[in-house]
């Protein structure tokens, strides 16, 4: 008797587009997400159920077009997909899992960050939708808003730290140095409201300790290529 499987007739990723074809109009669009996802690279690189995408497009229903957000997070998926990687988030061939977390960064071209797309990611099912102005400040606007979904619609949590349990990561704003550019960047912390240290503050600290730990060396009179 021949079962029909709806999935088998829905595009694959390999099909479908992978992005909107929409330039980024500076490049914080592509720093603040990268930054974002080389601290999770660190934090998380002994798991396996996470994927942190950035400007990709995310398809969720057959009949509509992707939407592409900045950065978007899912867990309990597999962080890494073939040789190439994902070419772009299909629910459909995701098990039907919707992203945790979706980030939009406000550009000098405002997009609708405010209103349809709060719409579009709740009627998604996005738990929580980030939205941040790194370059200006809107009136009546917080310059870091994190909603969360509750009963379908989306309601806006206070504060420039958040704590995200069901993601166990706070999301935050500080002024720090990331490529050698100073300036307020979005970064993850712990429960306690600790930043988690970049990829590059953890290289640079144990470089400071490797120094420290030469000089006592030098200071005892051993050489440490003896060792």
């Amino acid at each position: 008797m021949f079962k029909y499987d709806p999935l088998a007739c829905l595009p694959s990723s390999e099909e479908l587009p992978c992005s909107d074809d929409t330039p980024v109009d500076n490049e914080l669009q592509i720093l603040i997400p990268s930054l974002l996802s080389a601290v999770l690279a660190l934090i998380w690189q002994d798991r396996e159920d996470w994927f942190f995408g950035i400007n990709m497009g995310v398809y969720y229903d057959p009949a509509k077009s992707a939407i592409v957000p900045d950065a978007f997070l899912s867990l309990g998926v597999e962080r890494f997909v073939g040789e190439q990687g994902r070419l772009c988030y299909v629910l459909w061939d995701e098990d039907g899992i919707v992203p945790s977390l979706v980030l939009e960064v406000v550009s000098k071209t405002y997009n609708a960050e405010y209103e349809q797309k709060k719409i579009d990611y709740a009627q998604m099912g996005v738990l929580y939708y980030v939205v941040y102005a790194p370059t200006r400040q809107r009136r009546r606007r917080q310059r870091l808003e994190v909603h969360r979904l509750v009963d379908g619609e989306y309601v806006l949590l206070s504060g420039d730290r958040i704590w995200m349990p069901e993601i166990g990561l706070g999301i935050g704003r500080e002024r720090g140095t990331y490529q050698v550019f100073t300036r307020e960047w979005l970064y993850w912390y712990d429960e306690n409201g600790n930043r988690y240290k970049t990829p590059e503050e953890v290289a640079i600290e144990r470089q400071q300790q490797l120094q420290a730990l030469l000089a006592k060396l030098e200071e005892r009179g051993i050489d440490p290529n003896t060792l």
